[in-house]
């Protein structure tokens, strides 16, 4: 059943053409994945979904009360709630129904409406009517769903009590996509909602989106995420969709096929043309009654031809090409017992690691452990509060701020690279500008005045132009589209360099990276491999987990090992009484719903004694369940 279509729709800016016929329909529950390069108009298309903006032709069908969901760029958050209150928000219905039973209970338990016996059974009816719809909409439960899924995202419960104005805009985008997660709509739109989310939290919202039990369409550079979510894709290329029944890597597969096949189509056609060109030509030549009548019967089968475009591809990223000037000793990198705290904060101790030449190395984890700042110590823009680095012979260092710090924002993009690389022509800086998409007027544009995107691209294009030995990317596929991260990917797998690499993308690690550090609160973890090998270790048994073991004794490693062995097992014992906790909370539930069901039989609501008796039980049950719950809040954070 069709939940969503459009029929012939198109959108211009003036002479620019955004969205052009575009048709498609989406199946109630489907998982849609919306790709295309940047300004390729995925946001355009998401805001006349959601009536933000109006077509200039073509058709909209929205099934009947499906409500969309669609997280903006306005946020429309309240300054002065906190993140609890402003996320409880969505629940102010259920909140008034349960307003309503309390008021309810009390009225039905005074002695004067006990008397009343047609003025109670009109209560006891509302009763029923609200109990109904309170249980319907999770009433019991939707302030501790609430709570796991702001855990869920990122949002520590510590914080639940500070007021909105004091988050950062990474927080805000957190609340306002757990809200429209709560809201639960039947259509959701969600455009690049892994932005601003470390692992664990994409790990969270993958789980949540593959159990949504409505319709969602993606945007998302985040290729993983969209293998991992959708079974079907829209590319938006040249203002035109072209539909894929599969996730992106099916996309990816079958797009290369069909252009293949497209392109042997028009081809063929093209030589079929020529041909008929050439056979007309040729009776013309002969200048007789005869060839003149073959050649026009020739002439009227080729105009007869309905002739194919030439199928286009839309291949505009940038040229990356990291190459090395001089060729670095084996030892690259040598950390040892590297610690660093912020006040009270501490970050990491003990550290020890090493990098060896042409090694592709990822520095994986939660925000906020400290993986920007052991790269800020690695290139000396900081100092370790214990500890030291030793870089290797020949060793040249090349870093890559995902905050983009090197760049000057009142200057050109042209003074910009100009300045860094003096000695070079400007016909040299306009021809490796333009490889980076910097054409035209674009390269006299100041840096303040670019996109995320282009700004990515420049710094990526200063670092290329060091020809470092040793590059530090600090999440270098942030702000790119698919086809510059596809770009930088084949760059870096080519590179005949040292790569070490803070980064979350995971379809990233998966392809360029042959060696994991994952940082935690127990330091460092080794994994000899990529992200799936990562994954693939995670999963396994205890015994197959290798702890990073540089400069450590035989007592130290299997100490180390008791430890891991120790908390994975008091992680068992949590989940165990989850489970326990889980079970008791359904049996309290079923108890208040069976004391409720009593309360509406005639012998009991005829019999002040037994209704006041009833009503008390219910009200102890209550206060049961709500410690059962809150015990169970406690346990998932343990268990996180």
């Amino acid at each position: 059943m069709y939940v969503l279509s459009l029929n012939k729709v198109s959108k211009s800016y003036g002479t620019d053409i955004i969205l052009k016929d575009i048709t498609f329909s989406i199946n109630e529950n489907e998982k849609v994945g919306l790709v295309g390069k940047n300004g390729a108009g995925k946001t355009t298309l998401f805001k006349i979904l959601c009536g933000l903006l109006t077509p200039d032709t073509g058709d909209i069908f929205i099934a009947k009360e499906k409500r969309i969901g669609y997280l903006s760029q306005n946020l429309d958050l309240e300054d002065e709630l906190t993140i609890f209150q402003e996320t409880m928000k969505v629940y102010s219905h259920v909140k008034s129904l349960e307003a309503r039973l309390r008021e309810l209970e009390i009225l039905m338990s005074t002695p004067e409406m006990l008397e009343n016996e047609a003025e109670h059974n009109r209560l006891l009816k509302e009763y029923g009517h609200v109990q109904d719809e309170f249980e319907r909409l999770n009433g019991y439960g939707c302030e501790s769903f609430a709570k796991g899924v702001l855990v869920g995202l990122g949002i520590r419960p510590e914080d639940f009590n500070k007021e909105i104005k004091y988050l950062s805009g990474g927080q805000k985008t957190r609340v306002a996509l757990s809200k429209l997660l709560l809201s639960n709509p039947e259509i959701l739109l969600l455009d690049e909602p892994t932005n601003h989310l470390d692992l664990d939290a994409i790990y969270f919202l993958e789980g949540f989106l593959k159990d949504y039990k409505g319709t969602v369409i993606l945007i998302s550079h985040d290729r993983y995420f969209l293998d991992v979510i959708t079974t079907k894709t829209l590319e938006l290329t040249q203002g035109m969709i072209e539909e894929y029944n599969g996730n992106y890597t099916y996309f990816i597969n079958e797009r290369d096929k069909r252009y293949e096949q497209k392109l042997k189509e028009y081809e063929l056609q093209q030589k079929e043309i020529e041909r008929l060109e050439e056979i007309i030509e040729r009776y013309r030549s002969f200048n007789r009654e005869k060839s003149i009548k073959q050649a026009e019967s020739k002439e009227k089968q080729l105009a007869k031809i309905e002739r194919i475009d030439k199928p286009a591809v839309d291949t505009k990223a940038a040229r990356i090409n990291f190459e090395v000037k001089f060729k670095s000793g084996n030892d690259v990198l040598i950390a040892e017992n590297l610690s660093k705290a912020f006040g009270e904060n501490l970050l990491f101790e003990n550290l020890s690691f090493m990098i060896r030449r042409e090694e592709k190395v990822a520095l994986i984890g939660e925000n906020g452990k400290g993986k920007s700042t052991i790269f800020k110590i690695i290139c000396g823009n900081l100092s370790p509060d214990s500890g030291l680095v030793k870089l290797g012979k020949n060793v040249y260092i090349g870093y890559y701020d995902q905050e983009q710090k090197d760049l000057s924002l009142n200057k050109t993009v042209l003074d910009e690279l100009w300045d860094a690389y003096p000695d070079m022509t400007v016909t040299e800086i306009r021809n490796y500008l333009a490889a980076f998409l910097f054409t035209g007027d674009d390269v006299f544009k100041t840096i303040d005045k670019l996109s995320g995107g282009e700004r990515a691209r420049l710094s990526l294009l200063k670092l290329m132009l060091s020809k470092s030995n040793f590059l530090l990317l600090d999440e270098p596929t942030n702000h790119l589209d698919i086809l510059s991260r596809e770009a930088l990917e084949k760059a870096l797998s080519g590179y005949e360099g040292t790569l070490f690499v803070i980064s979350h993308d995971r379809y990233f690690l998966n392809k360029v990276i042959n060696r994991i550090l994952e940082l935690d609160e127990n330091g460092l973890t080794e994994y000899l491999g990529n992200f799936q090998y990562y994954l693939d270790k995670k999963n396994a048994s205890d015994d197959e987990i290798v702890i990073n073991t540089t400069g450590k004794t035989k007592t130290e490693i299997k100490e180390e090992r008791k430890k891991l062995r120790e908390s994975q097992e008091r992680k068992k014992q949590i989940q165990r009484d989850i489970k326990n906790i889980e079970k008791e909370i359904e049996e309290t539930e079923n108890e208040i719903k069976y004391l409720e069901e009593q309360m509406c039989l005639e012998e009991v609501y005829s019999n002040p004694e037994k209704s006041l008796e009833i009503n008390k039980k219910i009200l102890a049950s209550k206060e049961k369940l709500e410690k059962l719950l809150e015990r169970w809040e406690e346990l998932i954070v343990l268990e996180e």
